[in-house]
């Protein structure tokens, strides 16, 4: 064979070389594009058209169970400022009138004349209770009966204001505990209708699949947002109605003082009488 011969063989051979390789590349381009058009016209559409990723566009496009738990806890966060609002401002007046009823107590000599004063409430009961029970048992010469039934009605007063002052707190500590469990729920829910979605739609593609996991994750966050301040709101409302029902004590304490002096000053008039 003559170098001629040799040149023309190794250029059909590299020729031959280009066109496989050629048709190699036209034929791996040629896959995506017939792929693409076996998609379902579903998918296509899904994936060419955006969706609206916001908080109001997830929640129209959320499954219904979905939206239930979401408006069930925007209620319920809703729930938790209003309690906030309405025991704020009631603590601070029972609070400001308690003050202003220790600092009449202080002017006052005797519980008979505590009652005739313009003592507010809760100290006002206190020594109406007393009051009554003295009168009650009048005649009596058990000192230590007399106090012990005095002390027994400013309990239960006592723990009438305690009750009327913790009205609402529970609503609080049920949100705290439970929202965040509803909202869990939902997320859950919303996840499973995702992979429901993505088993009819023959597809893994994150435009797809993103969306409905974006709205079940809102659920969850809207859990938190309403479980969060419940939470601190609640402690923060313990705190202070501890406070109040430790000046509550102190206020029935200095009643049942007041008694016992009055007693004290009675029983030494009588024997002073005597003698």
């Amino acid at each position: 064979m003559t170098i001629s011969q040799r040149k023309r063989s190794r250029l059909h051979t590299v020729g031959t070389a280009i066109e496989c390789a050629a048709a190699i590349l036209l034929s791996g381009l040629s896959l995506p594009m017939a792929m693409a058009q076996d998609e379902p016209p579903s998918v296509q559409g899904s994936v060419l058209l955006p969706r609206d990723l916001s908080p109001w566009g997830m929640f129209i496009n959320a499954d219904v169970v979905v939206k239930v738990v979401m408006v069930g806890l925007v209620i319920a966060s809703v729930v938790t400022w209003t309690v906030w609002l309405a025991k704020t401002i009631e603590l601070l007046k029972a609070r400001r009138k308690l003050r202003a009823a220790f600092d009449a107590l202080s002017a006052v000599k005797t519980v008979a004349g505590a009652r005739q004063s313009n003592i507010e409430e809760p100290v006002a009961s206190f020594c109406a209770a007393a009051v009554d029970e003295l009168r009650l048992s009048d005649g009596s010469m058990d000192k230590d009966g007399l106090k012990e039934r005095i002390a027994s009605r400013l309990e239960r007063i006592e723990a009438a204001f305690s009750r009327r002052i913790s009205r609402g707190t529970g609503v609080l500590a049920t949100i705290g505990a439970t929202a965040p469990f509803v909202g869990l729920f939902g997320t859950v829910w919303g996840i499973m209708n995702s992979f429901i979605g993505i088993s009819k739609s023959h597809t893994t593609n994150l435009a797809v699949v993103a969306p409905g996991i974006a709205e079940a994750l809102l659920a969850t966050a809207l859990g938190l947002a309403a479980a969060i301040p419940a939470v601190v709101i609640y402690n923060s409302f313990s705190r202070q109605i501890t406070s109040y029902r430790a000046a509550l004590a102190d206020a029935s304490a200095s009643v049942l003082r007041f008694v016992s002096r009055d007693l004290d000053r009675g029983l030494a008039l009588r024997k002073s009488a005597a003698e």
